[in-house]
C-alpha cells in the first residue's frame, strides 16, 4: 500500500467527521468526571487539522508536512489538555516518516506507533491511569506485535482498533491518576474516560482509512 499526502488529507477529513459525529457523546462522558467539553475540544482540533491539511498542495507537500501542519492547527484550536497531546502525536508521526515522499505499510505503522509514544511521553501517563493512553498504548502494541509476526497492515489495524476499544472500556473500572478526574477519587469508577473514548474513535477512523486504502 502506498500512502501519499493526498491520502492523508482524506484520513484527517475522516477523523474530523467521525469525531464530529460523536461530539455530544464525548461531552456527556466528560460531564460525568470532567469539564464536559472534551467533545467540543476534540471536534475543534480535528476540524482545524483537517482544514489545514486539506489546504496543502499534495504535489508539493510531503507526508511529514501534512502531520506537522495538523499538529500546529490542532494546538492552535485547542487550549485543553488534548491540544498539546495530539499536537505532539502528529509531530512525532511526522518525525517518524521524515523526508519520505510517500509512505509504505511499515512507515505508516511506524507513524501510528510514534503517535502513541508521543501522547504517552507528553502526558507522562501510563496504562492503568484512566487516560487516553489506555486506548493508545494497547492499540500501538497490538499493531506492532502483529506486524512483527507477519500480519498485513489491515490485520494490524483491525487488532489495534479492537485493543483500543477494550482499553477504553477497561477505564470504566479505574480510578484516575491524572487531571481533574483524579480529584474525584472512587467517584470516577463506573465511568469511561472521555480521552480514551475519543482515542478509540480516532484509532477506528485510522483503521477504516487503512481498510479503504487496502481495498
Amino acid at each position: 500500500m502506498v500512502i501519499t499526502t493526498k491520502d492523508l488529507q482524506r484520513l484527517f477529513a475522516l477523523i474530523a467527521e467521525d469525531i464530529s459525529a460523536q461530539r455530544g457523546h464525548l461531552c456527556e462522558l466528560d460531564g460525568a468526571i470532567g469539564d464536559g467539553d472534551h467533545g467540543l475540544a476534540m471536534d475543534a482540533g480535528c476540524e482545524a487539522a483537517a482544514k489545514a491539511v486539506a489546504a496543502l498542495d499534495p504535489a508539493q507537500a510531503a507526508p511529514t508536512t501534512a502531520f506537522n501542519t495538523a499538529a500546529k492547527a490542532f494546538l492552535n484550536a485547542v487550549g485543553a489538555s488534548s491540544g498539546p497531546l495530539y499536537a505532539t502525536a502528529f509531530m512525532r508521526a511526522g518525525a517518524a516518516v521524515k523526508d519520505r515522499p510517500e509512505l509504505g505499510d511499515e512507515e505508516f505503522l511506524r507513524a501510528f506507533a510514534a503517535m502513541a509514544q508521543g501522547i504517552e511521553e507528553r502526558g507522562k501517563a501510563e496504562p492503568g491511569e484512566k487516560t487516553m493512553v489506555d486506548a493508545w498504548r494497547p492499540a500501538a502494541d497490538a499493531a506492532l506485535e502483529a506486524w512483527a509476526s507477519g500480519a498485513s497492515l489491515r490485520e494490524c489495524f483491525d487488532l489495534a482498533e479492537r485493543a483500543a476499544r477494550l482499553g477504553c472500556e477497561a477505564t470504566r473500572d479505574m480510578t484516575a491518576a491524572k487531571g481533574r478526574a483524579s480529584r474525584l477519587g472512587d467517584r470516577v469508577i463506573g465511568h469511561i474516560d472521555p480521552g480514551a473514548a475519543s482515542a478509540a474513535i480516532v484509532i477506528a477512523s485510522i483503521t477504516n482509512f487503512v481498510r479503504g486504502a487496502d481495498g
